[in-house]
């Protein structure tokens, strides 16, 4: 069941898996909305510089979390890591993936 989860439900338990796998927490969010806050450790890549950067997450050989404010742009984020042949998965919104991050 926890592969059906991870597939097609339980996003906390799927974001869980990948902390496990110390994946990085990528925040695809503007300057402006970075530099207003952000989770601890996040590397700040805005989503319109992702196609210019992905050698940068390509060499830290570790698997993404990518997040924005809502989850639209992470959600965009990870469809085009995934085709660059990166491990990554859409934490969502940055107040939801925080939320997750306590438990």
């Amino acid at each position: 069941m926890g592969l059906l989860n991870l597939l097609f439900g339980n996003k906390s338990e799927a974001i869980n898996i990948y902390l496990e796998k110390n994946a990085v927490l990528l925040d695809v969010r503007s300057n402006d909305e970075f530099s207003q806050g952000h989770l601890p450790g996040a590397l700040h890549i805005p989503l319109q510089e992702l196609e210019y950067r992905v050698e940068e997450i390509l060499k830290l050989k570790k698997p993404v979390i990518a997040y924005c404010a809502s989850g639209a742009r992470s959600d965009r984020a990870t469809n085009f890591l995934k085709l660059n042949k990166i491990d990554a998965i859409n934490g969502g919104g940055i107040n939801s993936l925080r939320s997750t991050l306590k438990h």
